[in-house]
C-alpha cells in the first residue's frame, strides 16, 4: 500500500453477523482485500418445456453466489510482540470465521436439555444475519456454502501464523426471506442501487450512441 499522504483510503470489505441472542454483532474485517471476486449468476427464468407466454417470465431474483479468498498473517503483530498473537496466533480470526456456521452452544445445551426431557420437537438453532460488506454500494446478507482454510505456517506452539481461507458466499434475497426479515429490505435496497447503476451505464451509451461514438448496426 502507499505511503503518499494524499493517497486515497483503501476501504476494507467484511463480513458481519448479527445474533438476536447476542446483541454484539461479530465483525470480521479482512486484513487484505481479496485481490479478486468471483460472482455466478442464475437467472430464474422460466422452465423450458413450458408456454410460450412463460419463456420470458422472471420467476425472481437471480441466485448469486460470491467466491474470495481471504489471507490472514500475523507476522505484523508478532513483529510488534503483540501478546494475543503471541500466545494464540490467528486462533481467534479464524474462530470469528467458523462460528458463521456453528449454532451457539447455549442453544446446543438447551436443545438437548428439552430433548431428555421428553420435549416432542426440537427446532434447530437459527444462524445470525450474516452480511457481505464489500464497499457502500454492495452490502448484502448471505449465507454461507462453504469454507476452507489452509494453513500456510504455524509456530512453535503449532498456533496458525498466517492462513487462506477460501469462501462460498451465497446472496439471499426477497425471494429467501420472510418481509419482517431485516434482511429482505437490505437485498431490495441492494436491487435498486444496481438498477440506479445500470440506468447510468444505459445513459452514458446513449450518448454515445447519439454522438456516432458507436454504432450497433
Amino acid at each position: 500500500m502507499s505511503t503518499f499522504p494524499r493517497s486515497p483510503r483503501t476501504l476494507r470489505g467484511a463480513i458481519v453477523a448479527i445474533d438476536v441472542f447476542n446483541p454484539v454483532a461479530s465483525v470480521i474485517v479482512f486484513q487484505y482485500n481479496p485481490e479478486s471476486l468471483t460472482r455466478s449468476i442464475d437467472p430464474q427464468i422460466g422452465s423450458d418445456g413450458g408456454s410460450r407466454s412463460e419463456v420470458l417470465r422472471l420467476k425472481g431474483a437471480p441466485k448469486e453466489t460470491i467466491s474470495a479468498e481471504i489471507v490472514i498473517d500475523a507476522t505484523d503483530q508478532l513483529e510488534k510482540a503483540d501478546p494475543k498473537a503471541t500466545r494464540m496466533g490467528l486462533h481467534p480470526q479464524l474462530a470469528a470465521l467458523e462460528m458463521l456456521v456453528y449454532p451457539k452452544s447455549s442453544l446446543v445445551i438447551a436443545n438437548t436439555l428439552l430433548s431428555l426431557v421428553g420435549t416432542i420437537e426440537v427446532l434447530p438453532p437459527q444462524a445470525p444475519l450474516t452480511l457481505f460488506a464489500w464497499g457502500p454500494a454492495r452490502v448484502v446478507p448471505v449465507v454461507v456454502q462453504s469454507m476452507s482454510i489452509t494453513e500456510d505456517l504455524h509456530d512453535v506452539n503449532l498456533n496458525p501464523i498466517r492462513a487462506k481461507v477460501s469462501l462460498s458466499l451465497r446472496v439471499l434475497t426477497y425471494d429467501d426471506l420472510p418481509v419482517s426479515h431485516p434482511g429482505y429490505g437490505l437485498f431490495l435496497a441492494h436491487q435498486v442501487v444496481k438498477e440506479t447503476f445500470a440506468t447510468l451505464g444505459s445513459l452514458d451509451n446513449l450518448n454515445a450512441l447519439a454522438q456516432g461514438d458507436v454504432r450497433i448496426v
